[in-house]
């Protein structure tokens, strides 16, 4: 299956609204970002956002540093038509996040709601920590969001992995510190539920080593 082929089929076929995942607001992540990033000019990576709402909310609430990258051009496009001319104000990045290369130590916040828990080769997952790693600044937040152990096993006819909160943490090891976890009841567009896992988490690299000294 080729990854790129597989999503530019479904945003070409479907409405943002036509996708379990959807959200009309974002209002979790945004929520928690201003947590943690309460300077508008912070920089902020949105992986996999191309259809999504939250960088409308990133725009609403004054942050002027975003990129949304996603791997489908579709997606992207439908964005930027829906942004108008506020899309000028967005850096857009079509690519395959495990093969792009990405700035080193850019972003203050890497956020990603629904793409992490598509990987279910652990090689895969393991260049996406290697990509956060690399493109997050030290003292930067890593916001990741799947769906949960009891969350959907299959979604747009893709396998996924599911995870509790010590679970998507363990994947990204002593560099990241949890600060926090919460589980969302997220209502798809046609009125089910999914249960999903958001894991927020400071990058601290190092950091483990010092304290044991």
């Amino acid at each position: 299956m080729n990854p790129k082929a597989h999503w530019e089929h479904i945003w070409t076929t479907h409405r943002p609204d036509e996708v379990s995942w959807f959200e009309s607001e974002a209002g979790l992540s945004l929520e928690l970002i201003e947590q943690i990033a309460p300077d508008r000019e912070s920089a902020i990576i949105d992986i996999g956002g191309g259809a999504a709402t939250l960088v409308d909310g990133l725009l609403d609430a004054g942050y002027c540093r975003t990129t949304v990258l996603d791997l489908s051009a579709a997606a992207l496009e439908r964005t930027q038509h829906r942004l108008a001319e506020r899309a000028r104000m967005v850096a857009w990045r079509e690519a395959d996040l495990l093969s792009a290369e990405l700035p080193a130590d850019a972003f203050d916040v890497w956020h990603d709601r629904a793409v992490f828990h598509f990987l279910t080769d652990a090689a895969d997952r393991a260049r996406y920590v290697s990509q956060a790693k690399h493109s997050l600044r030290r003292g930067g937040y890593a916001l990741v969001a799947t769906f949960a152990e009891d969350g959907p096993a299959r979604c747009s006819g893709l396998e996924v992995a599911r995870y509790s909160a010590n679970a998507l943490h363990g994947e990204f090891g002593r560099d990241f510190r949890v600060v926090a976890s919460q589980r969302q009841m997220h209502h798809t567009p046609w009125g089910t539920e999914q249960a999903f896992t958001y894991c927020l988490c400071r990058y601290e690299p190092h950091a483990f080593t010092r304290h044991a000294a």
